[in-house]
């Protein structure tokens, strides 16, 4: 038997090994820019851990580029990442006017847009992904309108986009799902880079009755993690399982797996990269879940809350429950 296992094992190696190596014969050199910068626990951490890890387990050269939320860097940024890398990921949907005309400039580089959508003859080396984040947004939702005292939950918006209100409809839709009486207040920020502008956000909610705030800013949301546990409320992570962040106020977490779309389709690309093409990654593909830290983190959320938000999930992938959307 002992040895029925070990030959199992080999082969699983082997087989492991060889694709490995069939795939490291060419390697694409691969580039992510992103709309903001690193450092935010959150999206373009994510996306560049999907970097990291291509690097890591295929020695793919690669190149990050941070816009910092400077217009004018979009473009020399995705240029720069053109003139460097095989495939360029650009991330964040700020890139609307810069994508097309980097696309056009390097015809032979495979251009893909992480959050927002571009289709069409013109876009003959652009895929564009986008996530179902009303999904997610829906079960944290339901999560702050099942756990608030206070009848109030509040979501703090990196900037009043169509992107950030795809998680503000599917929040509110969640609450209200929980709770049809409960009230729901939103801010916006001044951008995804400022935690002093989240953390002024969300103290006036918490000072309107709000003891629960769903951070959908970036780096901005850290002040929102502040002010939650300056006042003794709560808080809900976005895009990364932010509950490492501080468990003891924030009690789950949106998740939103770019790095892994990242990985996903550079490990297959001739599968996946499909030029002038949405692909939308749903609750259905696992991209979007609900993350709540792990069991040495306080849990605020019950198990059988958690059992709850899991049978609400299974109905939205049914299309038993529809989310709504503030897309297109």
């Amino acid at each position: 038997m002992k040895k029925i296992v070990a030959l199992l094992l080999c082969i699983s190696m082997c087989l492991s090994m060889l694709c490995v190596s069939a795939f490291a014969e060419d390697v694409p050199s691969v580039a992510i820019v992103v709309a903001g910068g690193l450092g935010d626990r959150s999206f373009y951490d994510s996306a560049n851990e999907g970097l990291e890890e291509l690097a890591s387990k295929y020695g793919a050269v690669t190149k990050v580029i941070e816009c910092k939320e400077n217009g004018s860097m979009y473009l020399t940024g995705l240029a720069d990442a053109a003139e460097a890398c095989d495939i360029v990921f650009a991330v964040g949907w700020q890139f609307v006017q810069a994508l097309p005309e980097a696309a056009e400039g390097y015809p032979d580089t495979k251009f893909v847009w992480i959050d927002n959508a571009l289709e069409g003859d013109g876009m003959a080396n652009v895929m564009s992904v986008v996530y179902a984040q009303n999904q997610g947004s829906f079960l944290v939702g339901y999560i702050a309108g099942k756990l608030s005292k206070t009848g109030v939950v509040g979501a703090v918006g990196g900037q009043d986009s169509a992107t950030i209100n795809d998680f503000m409809v599917g929040y509110e839709a969640g609450a209200k799902y929980a709770n049809p009486d409960i009230k729901v207040d939103t801010r916006y920020a001044n951008g995804f880079e400022d935690p002093a502008s989240g953390k002024e956000c969300a103290l006036a909610l918490y000072d309107a009755g709000c003891d629960i705030v769903f951070a959908v800013a970036g780096k901005t949301g850290e002040g929102v993690f502040e002010a939650a546990k300056d006042t003794g409320n709560y808080a809900i992570g976005v895009d990364s399982d932010q509950k490492y962040i501080n468990p003891d106020v924030i009690i789950c977490s949106m998740v939103k797996e770019v790095g892994k779309s990242v990985v996903d389709i550079v490990e297959n690309l001739d599968e996946r990269f499909q030029p002038a093409t949405i692909w939308t990654a749903d609750m259905a593909t696992g991209y979007i879940d609900v993350g709540y830290g792990d069991d040495t983190m306080t849990q605020q959320v019950s198990d059988e809350l958690k059992a709850e938000v899991k049978a609400l999930q299974e109905k939205i992938i049914s299309g038993e429950i529809t989310v709504p959307t503030a897309l297109n």
